[in-house]
């Protein structure tokens, strides 16, 4: 029940976010493990569920994030009752979610002649934002 419990909170963080769309397909690779068919009821039930939140209003995000994650928990736990050796995947799942939510993550690449900012929050630059490329070694 506790991964249950893990599993639901961590797909109900990610169905309002942008990266909802790996997090489906991650969820879609662990219910294939009960075969093809019964892998798309159990996504008929959490694509319902993501509608339900999207289209709830602010002042009821909450009460609705509640109850999905209720439901979600008891689907998740039925189908672990069916296939216990999913339990480390769903595990992995939510580690997952939890990772992409502490904070970004940035990669750069062929990054000549520019500069990239990286900031976990507002920047200032009332005072004016100046850069000076390294010195060169000789």
């Amino acid at each position: 029940m506790q991964v249950a419990g893990v599993g639901a909170g961590a797909l109900v963080a990610e169905m309002a976010k942008s990266t909802w769309d790996s997090m489906r397909a991650a969820a879609a690779r662990l219910f294939r493990r009960g075969g093809e068919e019964s892998a798309q009821q159990d996504l008929r039930l959490i694509d319902t569920a993501r509608q339900r939140l999207v289209a709830s209003s602010e002042s009821e995000r909450g009460s609705v994030e509640d109850r999905l994650r209720t439901e979600l928990m008891i689907q998740l736990a039925a189908f672990l009752q069916k296939h216990p050796d999913a339990a480390q995947e769903l595990q992995d799942l939510a580690d997952q979610a939890k990772g992409t939510s502490d904070g970004a993550r940035t990669s750069v690449h062929h990054n000549t002649e520019s500069m990239v900012v990286v900031s976990g929050g507002d920047i200032n630059t009332s005072g004016g934002f100046h850069y000076r490329a390294p010195e060169q070694s000789r």
